[in-house]
């Protein structure tokens, strides 16, 4: 009994071992190769072109299907032509799809979403966090598109991180629609834009440049006159545009923009005329300036939070 048990599980374990061998010889690297060459977390990080970055991300928001393949894919495809392995072996940019138009729902914008998760490749999580928060930041108040190597279009900040609010934002000043070739230029050049943002932190981060230099907050405001008073109004475009006025008596002396994030040029009308036709009626029942819409209607607003001031 016992030899018979012993000659069965002898016979059981060939068995396994010859099943193992022809199930190594059906691939063309072996598991004990795999083993060897499974990369150390983070991947290894190295600078790349930025010029060839912002072009090549561009170009692949239209081949990979959207801001977040097109990030993602697009820096993957430069390391791993200058890195190689083990950027070579990963899945085409295409997979990534899904995080276009905020996942399909407007929300975190997906070239975020594909900057995140490289990111997340060469970067221990508290590093990755730090990236993060700095590329969310700048990406709240940068102006966008900066790049436009097909369509001349003004700019629009978001104040914010998510789709619905850069798009919407972005198609109100401007009036094209999700399906025009303009719209659709722009938020290739938000993917182009992120990437080399994204490569720039991370470039500081591992010692390959200099961080930009940290802009001085403004001085706080003078101490106001009397009649002095100070009033904020909020664009759809740029956000908060800041105002100074000063009354004689009762009525409208002088207008200030102390501050906007306005689009130069749309925005210049507005600014230039609003403030003489205010003065001139003494009162904001003024019309808003063609072209200028969402500006004059901000500013007018700004002007109004001043005024409530008057007396108290």
């Amino acid at each position: 009994m016992n030899k018979e048990l012993t000659r069965r599980d002898f016979l059981r374990n060939a068995g396994k071992v010859t099943l193992g061998a022809a199930a190594l010889t059906a691939y063309p690297v072996s598991m004990a190769a795999a083993e060897e060459t499974t990369p150390v977390w983070p991947w290894k990080y190295v600078p790349m072109d930025k010029d060839a970055l912002l072009k090549h991300c561009y170009e692949m928001f239209y081949q990979y299907g959207g801001c977040g393949a097109g990030c993602f894919g697009g820096i993957v495809d430069i390391f791993s032509e200058v890195t190689g392995y083990p950027y070579n072996e990963l899945i085409p940019g295409k997979a990534f799809g899904l995080m276009a138009g905020g996942y399909g729902t407007g929300t975190l914008c997906g070239s975020l979403a594909g900057a995140l998760t490289f990111i997340g490749l060469v970067c221990q999580p508290a590093d990755a966090n730090a990236v993060r928060n700095e590329l969310f930041a700048w990406y709240r108040e940068h102006a966008f598109p900066a790049y436009q190597p097909e369509f001349e279009s003004i700019t629009t900040v978001a104040h914010s991180v998510n789709c619905t609010d850069s798009v919407g934002i972005y198609m109100a000043a401007t009036g094209y629609k999700m399906a025009d070739p303009e719209r659709k230029a722009r938020c290739a050049a938000v993917t182009a834009e992120v990437a080399v943002k994204t490569i720039t932190l991370l470039n500081v981060l591992y010692g390959y440049e200099e961080a930009e230099p940290v802009e001085e907050a403004p001085a706080a405001d003078a101490a106001l006159a009397a009649n002095e008073y100070i009033g904020v109004g909020v664009s759809e475009i740029g956000g908060e545009i800041k105002v100074k006025v000063t009354m004689d008596g009762d009525k409208i002396a002088k207008i200030d923009v102390l501050s906007h994030n306005e689009t130069a040029g749309i925005s210049d009308p507005a600014f230039k005329t609003l403030p003489d036709a205010i003065i001139a009626a003494n009162s904001t029942q003024v019309d808003a300036v063609t072209g200028a819409t969402k500006t004059s209607e901000a500013l007018i607003a700004a002007v109004n939070d001043a005024l409530s001031k008057v007396g108290k």
